[in-house]
């Protein structure tokens, strides 16, 4: 479920700073020189008289070189008082660690090795040990964890880093500015919503991570091309892939919290002002889109061309 990736939350690319967190893994290469490639990202907007909030999908995690800060995006931020993204100001990436521990380890009972159906040990052993993590500590990851962190490494060793991510540069952005950073959910609520999965539907993630990871680099790459291009209609149709194999994910991570957000917006239009709003860019792509929620509440976000 590589398109998990835009859906899963900007508190995982914590997992890979928090000292301790997760089990030792190995180095990835030193990345290449890169150059520097134009994309366009979608952007919408929602006004009444006196509030306008801008709506931006984001990439949690992004290969070095792509200039998407400017034009029609940087000019939406530049009239914000406000940024406000998932999470608000990335926390201490410490803080990361005892959460990590309440919601993604499994000190006693059976192993994930034994959760997982015979005939998918073997693939889940190799992956982990690819990757250069030690079986022993992986096993004691709940079956979300163990797929987050196979997914992300895999395409950190393929040359993508959260620190390219968007949050990243709209954080560092909004505090040169001095601009207020908020967020719309917590870290906490973040690994919640993953530990709040069934082990069925955790161990049917981890399951199809496992079985499409050589496809994670070229799928997330598609993803990229697709929010690049400002074709949320693509994207969106690349998002949903692997989605009826796991309802529950989907109504979890994704439609849900667009529900939530939309009803903030609603809430946020009673007070005037500029906001810069942004989120996972599979948020505002699809059927169950924030817009679609807004539209529920006879808001309309009207995209912004550039």
């Amino acid at each position: 479920m590589t398109n998990m990736f835009l859906r899963t939350g900007s508190a995982l690319a914590l997992l890979f700073a928090a000292p301790g967190a997760l089990a030792q893994q190995a180095p990835a290469p030193a990345p290449a020189a890169v150059e520097t490639r134009d994309v366009d990202p979608a952007l919408w907007v929602v006004k009444d008289e006196d509030t306008t909030i801008y709506l931006f999908g984001t990439i949690h995690i992004l290969r070095p070189g792509l200039s998407w800060f400017d034009e029609a995006v940087r000019k939406a931020f530049d009239e914000s008082s406000e940024l406000v993204t998932e999470i608000g100001m990335m926390p201490d990436p410490a803080a990361a660690a005892p959460l990590v521990m309440k919601y993604g380890f499994n000190a006693t009972g059976p192993t994930l090795t034994e959760k997982l159906p015979a005939d998918k040990r073997a693939a889940f052993a190799k992956a982990v040990a690819d990757l250069g993590l030690p079986q022993a500590s992986v096993d004691r990851f709940d079956p979300w964890l163990a797929a987050v962190q196979i997914s992300m490494l895999s395409v950190i060793r393929q040359g993508y880093d959260p620190k390219s991510g968007v949050e990243e540069a709209l954080n560092t952005a909004a505090k040169a500015a001095n601009k207020p950073i908020s967020g719309l959910e917590t870290m906490e609520q973040q690994f919640g919503f993953f530990d709040s999965l069934s082990e069925e539907s955790q161990i049917a993630f981890l399951i199809e991570t496992v079985d499409k990871l050589p496809e994670a680099g070229p799928m997330l790459d598609k993803m990229v091309a697709e929010w690049g291009a400002g074709d949320a209609d693509g994207l969106a149709a690349v998002m949903n892939e692997g989605l009826k194999a796991a309802p529950q994910v989907g109504k979890v991570l994704l439609a849900d919290r667009n529900a939530r957000w939309a009803e903030w917006i609603e809430t946020r239009l009673d007070k005037p002002g500029v906001v810069f709003v942004a989120v996972g860019a599979g948020h505002l792509a699809g059927t169950e889109s924030v817009q679609t929620y807004l539209a529920k509440r006879q808001i309309k976000a009207t995209r912004i061309e550039y």
